[in-house]
């Protein structure tokens, strides 16, 4: 039987420019340009498992990604060098490579996940955020805010900001922690879960908006929520501002 060999990447990515991470026949995704890179390094065919499929627009810090192949790679420093140098000019980066057990699955073997969603809060226009954060103009009410998030924390159904093409069995999921942390006119929402709903986070962020900008009342953000109904969500925050921070294992 022939041996089979394991590896994780860890990936970091701008994800302005593509069409999301997952493979698309109408779209530049990040899966297939590092697959491409792969295939022409190791003169292989190769598929790689993502462990998040971030969407069109949503940044990675964190993204993990395993592939199999039928030989060993001898040197992976040399590798990722050689990985990182025909990647250079695509905003994609790998961090490190390391060899798995052969049953080892990116996206299955995951045991939590962590999302940040960035928002700079402030009149004037963005320059160096363009395109990586939510540019919120009104000031919004951080105690709010906070309070919001605790009431996201928990097992709870989900539906509200639940994509209405999410594939997932169930509407339920455990959200083990939802801090908001605020530096000058930035604000950081950082999501902990095992997985999230497709379009959850960004479905999160917007109600949550609602509520620290006073649209909504406390009661309003806690109705929409246990509502399950996903026509009772604020507009989702836009990808810019998302970024997959980190997967562990």
């Amino acid at each position: 039987m022939e041996k089979t060999y394991n590896y994780l990447l860890k990936v970091e990515y701008d994800g302005t420019n593509y069409s999301g991470w997952q493979f698309q026949k109408n779209g530049k995704s990040i899966q297939e340009t590092i697959e491409r890179v792969l295939q022409k390094i190791l003169k292989l065919k190769i598929k790689i498992n993502g462990a998040g499929r971030t969407d069109k627009g949503v940044h990675a810090f964190g993204q993990h990604a395993n592939f199999k192949i039928n030989k060993k790679i001898k040197n992976e420093k040399k590798f990722l060098n050689s990985l990182n140098f025909f990647l250079g000019k695509k905003s994609i980066s790998i961090i490190s490579i390391k060899r798995k057990k052969s049953f080892f699955h990116s996206r299955f073997d995951a045991k939590e996940r962590t999302y940040e969603y960035k928002i700079i809060n402030r009149e004037g226009s963005l320059s160096l955020d363009n395109s990586k954060a939510w540019h919120v103009k009104k000031k919004l009410n951080i105690s709010l805010l906070k309070k919001g998030a605790k009431i996201l924390e928990g097992t709870h159904d989900f539906s509200t900001f639940r994509a209405s093409s999410c594939s997932a069995k169930s509407p339920i999921k455990k959200m083990y922690s939802v801090k908001v942390n605020k530096k000058g006119d930035q604000i950081f929402l950082i999501f902990r879960s095992k997985s999230f709903l497709q379009n959850q986070v960004r479905s999160m962020v917007g109600s949550l908006k609602y509520l620290s900008s006073g649209k909504w009342s406390l009661k309003e953000f806690k109705k929409a929520f246990f509502s399950k109904k996903r026509s009772n969500c604020a507009p989702p925050a836009p990808a810019c501002g998302l970024y997959l921070q980190n997967i562990k294992y």
